[in-house]
């Protein structure tokens, strides 16, 4: 897998561009945070210990989909 590369998520109006790296996050060695070109989303996803995808941080509002959006593309 790139150690970076350029993700889009369904936002509630438009589609938000963004780039998606792996990264180390307290008690999830694979973790992927997702950080939008224009700073207004940033998001931190993980699989739990069940192998469900998570939401450990980011931006407040935010879309349950998102998660999955990002679950699909990181895979």
């Amino acid at each position: 897998m790139k150690q970076q590369f350029a993700a889009t998520l369904t936002g509630s109006d438009f589609p938000v561009e963004g780039t998606v790296q792996k990264i180390n996050f307290e008690g999830y060695p694979d973790a992927y945070e997702f950080e939008s070109i224009d700073n207004s989303l940033h998001l931190i996803i993980a699989r739990d210990e069940e192998g469900n995808w998570v939401r450990l941080a980011g931006t407040e509002p935010f879309l349950g989909s998102w998660i999955d959006e990002l679950a699909q593309q990181v895979v």
